[in-house]
Order: structure tokens, then C-alpha cells, then sequence
């Protein structure tokens, strides 16, 4: 299991990062709140596609697709994580 945590730095993560967890059979995404917190949880087997947004500075963000869900947005991680969260992925689909 893959666990990828946003920078504190990047925008809407100043006091709560968002957290992502991939594991074999799904991918879990937890944003904590002061009184209340989101966490969703996608199946494999539901992820159509996974993108990625990486700029020349700043963070970047990772966009999975799911079929019948809609899509997940998650911004503040480095150009690396990014990469490497979506061949984890796309190595788990396929």
C-alpha cells in the first residue's frame, strides 16, 4: 500500500492535507476537516482513467476518472508523486 500525502503549502492545504492511499484493490481518498471530514473510496475496477496536471513551478494535481462517479481532483503533490501515483494505478487497471 501507497500512501501520498499533499504539501501543507499548496492551496486548500494549509491546515487539513489531503491524503491518498492506493492499495491493490482500490484508492481511498481522505481530506480532513475541524469537524467533519471526506473520505472516498474507489474500486479499481471503477477508475476509466487517471490524469495528471504538472506545471512548470508550483504543485501539481491528479485527476481520476471513474466510471458512473464522476471524477476526483487532488492538488498539492510534487511532479514525482504524481507520476508515480498514476503508473501505480494504471499498473493496478490494466
Amino acid at each position: 500500500m501507497s500512501t501520498y500525502t499533499a504539501s501543507r503549502l499548496s492551496d486548500g492545504n494549509k491546515v487539513f492535507p489531503c491524503v491518498i492511499h492506493i492499495d491493490v484493490s482500490a484508492v481511498t481518498f481522505k481530506i480532513p476537516g475541524l469537524f467533519n471530514g471526506k473520505e472516498s473510496t474507489i474500486p479499481m475496477s471503477r477508475i476509466s482513467s487517471v490524469d495528471i496536471e504538472t506545471p512548470l513551478f508550483g504543485y501539481s494535481t491528479i485527476i481520476i476518472e471513474t466510471t458512473g462517479e464522476g471524477k476526483i481532483r487532488a492538488h498539492g503533490f510534487t511532479k514525482s508523486e504524481v507520476k508515480e501515483m498514476k503508473q501505480d494505478i494504471l499498473s493496478k487497471i490494466l
